[in-house]
């Protein structure tokens, strides 16, 4: 026991009992940090020369658009980093303890090592600590370990290295008190507590970049260093031809600012948003937007258990009497008298009380209030015609409980517990209605049951009972000599939607891993029956992985879909060895022990309704009815979400292409500079933003859940995708570059009309963008189909973005603005025509890529196989 003044010491020595916060960046440093993209910084150099330069529209443009995306981002990450903050909130308010040889109240904040801690039911614990006393005492430690039940503590001392679930005689920081009392010893405090190493964890934790992140950024920087010199030898080869040197590097700005697609992050982030809203619909709340993209590629999904995949709600599965296994079927049993006598004596030999409104007690015996109303048993009514008049509470040590009952016409005693500590009590078996001596055959056959119930994942306990004498006390003695009359079997049953859930899971190549902190029995049984542990896969707790490398973990991961008894390192190695493995990982959970993890992985989802906040603000997603069924949806939600914006990109990048292509072939030609500076931001930041945002907004594929995910390594700008945006930036160029010679053809002088070809040229390149987004719905052929027409969004974006397009052509006071002339009947039938060749061209060599080079590809992968 302390002194007031040997506890100050210790609080010197180790500190006070709270858990570190990390130092935040300020709300201005966050600002700044967006600013640091190489993209961004030519964009902001390209603003500062045009205003230079007196091209005062552009810059003020360009910087209207980088500011918004930065204060997007600044927002974004605010929200992002909360969890260090709830893990202190989850510490008890204040904390019961002996000093200076009496009881005190103090702040918990003060608890330090060794002082002496009371508890009793309600409270939560203030650190970690050795029980010195315990009186039928159960904690809570759902949030550490998984467990769906309170654990019942013992001051049997358990082995060092057991998990946190084994360790009966320790008790832990947030965890909560929900019956009996004790005093411990404390031995960890602050960050030293189990919660304090996880908060340390979640510290760790990078914040994963999304892989659609990862490729723009990557394509960005290779862009940048093309875009760079592409520019650089532009202004060289116009200041030779004798241009000035003003103009000349004017139009290479301009031509930065062209090739580089402004809007690209800000039409990404707003297609993420809009899916978002679709999403919560179906109960997924996002949180984190990179996260939609990473459920549309995401391959692997480890997922919590209880309550995830389970109702969370113990449940009577079956019971056994008269010698006969009984699955619930009610009518059959309330004919059988030993069942309905089982049924009776399990709930008066209970403490639970259920009512429609709420259940309070023990889910264990909730679940055979349950099991009896359904067979039509009224608990209450059954407790008022056979009061309790003794009774000996369940513990640890005895492993049953004890109750006598007064039934009118004789005394009974009811006992349950568990079937080892209770059969050899047993002197007599219930049968037809009678009482018989119990045979060796009887014991084997209730053994075996048992044994069966157990392989099965189920919790069993057993029901005894014996008349007694209308003047006897209850005693040890008077345990003995029981009849036995049955046995329960219960369990926190599968959800009934997750087995179709975990079946469309693996028919769209996503690997299902349980990751739970129950038993072993337990977790491969409900893995078993919805489909997660199938034929040759493993189960492995947490200590097999104890002393495996990282690199064994890699190689071990493929074989494993089940893992128990788990520690917060634990999960956070299986996921970054999924990782490793090129997969991106979905990660479930609701406890504190789960946030490492949910942050760690590429998508981390949180249970909105059992979770906790602090695995809530460490995750994504959160799912606002628990259900692994709603994370197959969001995946099929997301898949469609990552294909549009797949063809939104492609439409900006080929789009822009066709410009600086354009732009190339004037300037090889010897012909002028084919746009105005403010031709290409028109085009970049209005009528090209309408066309994306209507792509991402494309109707769901009914397909996507049959395709296969793509890897980690996989890029949307590499390989094939870039050489679809080439071929199509090619087609859009050369119907421009079509247009930009005929405008210079239409001339009354030598040189030709330089503006017109200008309009023209602007004309044909903004239409033609406009059509393009139809070539960007599929990679396949869309054209005379009912998909050409089932996005009323992106016909939209074509009429508004074409009405726009006119109005800067023939409007006065617009035309001056951007510099253009009204174009002539002969002139407009050109441009529409060029732009909508665009559309034709491109569907022609879709189809011919999925007649004959997909049939040459399928061919050649046979051969190889």
């Amino acid at each position: 026991m302390l002194t007031s003044k040997q506890a100050q010491e210790n609080q010197k020595r180790y500190g006070m009992n709270e858990i570190r916060e990390k130092k935040k960046l300020s709300i201005p440093r966050v600002f700044l940090e967006q600013y640091k993209d190489f993209l961004v910084i030519i964009l902001i150099v390209s603003a500062a020369i045009s205003g230079l330069l007196g091209d005062i529209k552009s810059s003020i443009v360009i910087l209207v658009v980088i500011t918004m995306n930065a204060i997007l981002g600044t927002v974004q990450t605010i929200k992002a980093e909360q969890s260090i903050n709830s893990l202190a909130e989850l510490s008890a308010p204040e904390a019961t303890v002996f000093r200076d040889g009496e009881v005190n109240k103090i702040p918990a904040s003060e608890v330090t090592m060794e002082d002496e801690v009371i508890l009793e039911a309600g409270d939560r614990v203030p650190a970690d600590g050795r029980l010195l006393r315990c009186m039928d005492l159960k904690i809570d430690e759902s949030m550490l370990t998984g467990e769906s039940l309170p654990a019942e503590k013992t001051l049997d001392k358990a082995a060092i290295g057991n998990s946190l679930g084994d360790q009966t005689d320790r008790v832990f920081a947030g965890s909560f008190v929900t019956a009996g009392r004790g005093t411990f010893l404390v031995t960890g405090i602050g960050m030293q507590t189990e919660m304090g190493k996880i908060a340390g964890l979640l510290d760790e934790a990078a914040e994963k970049k999304s892989p659609l992140q990862k490729s723009l950024d990557e394509f960005g920087k290779k862009l940048s260093v093309v875009i760079l010199v592409f520019c650089g030898i532009l202004f060289g080869v116009s200041v030779w031809r004798g241009e000035g040197i003003a103009d000349a590097f004017l139009f290479a700005v301009a031509l930065a600012v062209a090739a580089i697609p402004e809007a690209l992050s800000s039409i990404v982030t707003i297609v993420l948003s809009m899916g978002t809203g679709e999403m919560a619909k179906e109960h997924a709340i996002v949180r984190k937007l990179h996260a939609v993209e990473g459920l549309g590629r995401v391959s692997v999904i480890c997922s919590d258990k209880t309550g995830t995949l389970t109702q969370n709600k113990m449940t009577v599965e079956a019971c056994y009497a008269d010698g006969k296994d009984m699955s619930l079927e009610y009518e059959k049993t309330r004919q059988l008298p030993e069942f309905q006598k089982l049924m009776i004596y399990s709930v008066l030999c209970n403490d639970a009380v259920c009512t429609e409104e709420k259940e309070i007690g023990d889910p264990t015996e909730t679940s055979l209030i349950n099991m009896a109303a359904k067979a039509g048993i009224d608990a209450e009514t059954v407790r008022r015609q056979n009061p309790r008049i003794g009774e000996r509470p369940f513990d640890s040590t005895r492993k049953m409980m004890t109750t006598v009952h007064d039934t009118g016409a004789e005394r009974v005693m009811i006992v349950k517990g568990a079937v080892d500590r209770m059969l050899p009590l047993m002197k007599k078996i219930a049968r037809d209605g009678m009482e018989y001596k119990i045979s060796e055959s009887d014991r084997r056959k209730i053994e075996q049951q048992n044994q069966t119930y157990a392989e099965n994942g189920l919790r069993v306990l057993a029901f005894g009972y014996r008349i007694l004498d209308s003047n006897s006390d209850l005693d040890e003695n008077e345990e003995e000599n029981l009849v036995f009359l049955g046995m329960t079997a219960m369990m926190d049953p599968p959800r009934e939607e997750s087995k179709a859930a975990v079946q469309s899971c693996i028919e769209a190549g996503i690997r299902p891993v349980m990751i739970t902190g129950d038993h072993k029995i337990t977790a491969a049984a409900i893995a078993k029956r919805i489909g997660i542990l199938q034929e040759g896969d493993l189960v492995c707790e947490g200590a097999d992985i104890d002393g495996m490398s990282d690199e064994d973990l890699e190689e071990y991961v493929e074989r494993v879909s089940v893992y128990a008894r788990v520690a917060p390192e634990h999960k956070i190695r299986i996921v970054k060895a999924w990782q490793r493995k090129g997969n991106i990982v979905a990660m479930t959970g609701d406890g504190v022990n789960d946030a490492p993890a949910l942050k760690q992985a590429d998508v981390g989802v949180a249970m909105g309704i059992t979770g906790t906040d602090v695995a809530k603000e460490a995750a994504a997603i959160v799912l606002a009815d628990d259900n692994f069924a709603t994370i197959i949806k969001a995946v099929e939600r997301g898949r469609s979400i990552f294909e549009n914006i797949r063809h939104s990109i492609g439409f900006l990048l080929s789009g822009n292409l066709g410009a600086i292509l354009t732009v190339l072939y004037a300037s090889l030609a010897g012909l002028p500079v084919p746009f105005a500076p403010v031709h290409l931001l028109f085009i970049n930041l209005l009528t090209d933003s309408l066309p994306a945002i209507a792509l991402g907004l494309e109707p769901q594929d009914p397909a996507s859940m049959k395709m296969k995910p793509e890897k980690r390594s996989n890029s949307l700008l590499e390989g094939e995708n870039l050489l679809k945006i080439g071929v199509e930036g090619l087609c859009i160029g050369v119907m421009t570059s079509i247009a930009f010679t005929i405008g210079l053809g239409e001339n009354t002088t030598g040189t030709g009309n330089v503006i017109l070809a200008k309009t023209l040229a602007f004309g044909t390149l903004c239409l033609g963008r406009l059509v393009h987004g139809y070539n960007c719905k599929s990679d396949h052929t869309v054209i005379f189909t009912k998909r050409f027409w089932n996005n009323p969004f992106l016909t939209g974006a074509f009429v508004l973005g074409s009405v726009m397009l006119l109005a800067v052509i023939y409007v006065p006071g617009l035309s001056g603005m951007f510099q253009t002339v009204s174009l002539n009947p002969k002139c407009l039938t050109w441009m529409c025509v060029l732009a909508f060749a665009n559309l034709l061209m491109i569907q022609l060599l879709k189809w011919i890529r999925s007649k004959f080079l997909l049939r040459i590809s399928d061919k050649i992968d046979i051969i190889k196989n």
